[in-house]
């Protein structure tokens, strides 16, 4: 199974007239999430989360190549 970069939110059985509706929805359950988190909290909430979405996955092929697209150009030195 190759890693989905498209956007695929959806609530079973919803219907939507928009794409992103789904996409914002998730949006503001993360930031609900983190309301009131001091920030090690908040960094513990999002260790948690990615480790139980990389369970759910659990296709190692597809967690390498997410952790690969999301580290691309972090930890770059900007050439002045």
């Amino acid at each position: 199974m190759p890693l989905n970069t498209q956007p695929n939110f959806h609530a079973p059985g919803q219907r939507t007239v928009r794409d992103f509706t789904p996409g914002d929805d998730f949006y503001q359950l993360l930031i609900d999430a983190h309301r009131d988190l001091s920030a090690d909290d908040s960094a513990r909430l999002n260790a948690r989360l990615i480790l139980l979405l990389a369970n759910h996955v659990g296709d190692l092929s597809v967690i390498r190549e997410a952790i690969e697209q999301a580290r691309a150009g972090l930890g770059e030195t900007i050439q002045r």
